[in-house]
């Protein structure tokens, strides 16, 4: 996250001020277009954004307007979809803002009522899909805590780069428990794993299978083997593991190449010189 102190200390600062303001709208159960408001002034407030020029209610797709859009010289960074504050927020309230985005190409979404801040990526492909990147939740987190600054840090006007962005969500998807469960379950780790038991326990007839099964069943949670995002984990490593191989065989293949350009090549033996006949003169 490239971010200097400065915008770290204006987005703490600013949170644990803004902590105050949202706990009590959250006790007067506030309506979802002040909550709206409260949303503007934090992204002008904690993110930097000019608040009458980068932050707009009028950003129209399809003649639908959505709640919030955050645009810096004319590159619409990413989406809200703002619920009322009193409002637990679910994964259908957050159809309507992929939408937005799937149509006007837009990859990141934001759904939130304030308080809690879900940051999702959006795949353009049929059907439009979303991977949840973050869900954090401002009166009961850290406000230092790395996870926090890595996301308002990112979503700063400061911070914000699509590279940047992509960086942070092949981290968290790296990192995420399904992702550790899915890689926990793999072909080469069980292999690993059954090696190890045997070699503890000499004695014992450990098999991979049966390895896999305990783990699913008796130590991880049904949630991270279960769940859709479980099952999406098992996807993103299976593909990460076949990019990873495709590049290792592009970079040996190049190696071979370089390596049969750089080798000496054998010379050709000189051709002997053609023998030079002699004619006796005549007598």
């Amino acid at each position: 996250m490239a971010v200097s102190k400065k915008v770290i200390d204006r987005i703490t600062t600013q949170l644990k001020r803004y902590q105050t303001v949202l706990a009590d709208a959250k006790n007067r159960d506030i309506s979802e277009s002040d909550t709206v408001v409260i949303i503007g002034d934090m992204l002008s407030d904690v993110f930097g954004y000019k608040k009458y020029t980068e932050i707009t209610t009028e950003f129209s797709i399809r003649g639908t307007y959505v709640d919030l859009a955050v645009k810096v010289d004319d590159d619409v960074r990413f989406l809200i979809e703002a619920k009322a504050i009193g409002v637990s927020l679910k994964d259908a309230h957050v159809k309507q803002a992929i939408d937005y985005g799937a149509n006007h190409g837009i990859e990141w979404v934001v759904l939130t009522n304030a308080v809690q801040w879900r940051v999702y990526r959006v795949y353009f492909r049929q059907p439009i899909d979303k991977s949840l990147v973050f869900d954090l939740d401002l009166l009961e987190a850290n406000l230092r805590k790395p996870e926090m600054l890595e996301c308002f840090g990112n979503l700063s006007r400061e911070g914000f780069t699509k590279s940047s962005m992509i960086a942070l969500f092949n981290q968290q998807q790296a990192t995420s428990k399904f992702s550790l469960a899915a890689a926990l379950l793999s072909e080469p780790v069980l292999t690993a794993l059954r090696r190890e038991l045997r070699r503890i326990y000499p004695d014992i007839k450990v098999e991979e299978e049966s390895l896999k099964t305990v783990l699913e069943n008796e130590v991880l949670k049904r949630e991270v083997v279960e769940s859709d995002e479980a099952v999406q984990a098992f996807e993103n490593v299976k593909r990460a593991k076949r990019a990873a191989e495709r590049a290792k065989a592009r970079e040996s293949d190049t190696e071979e190449a370089q390596a049969s350009l750089e080798a000496p090549k054998l010379t050709q033996p000189a051709s002997a010189p053609a023998a030079t006949t002699v004619t006796p003169p005549r007598e």
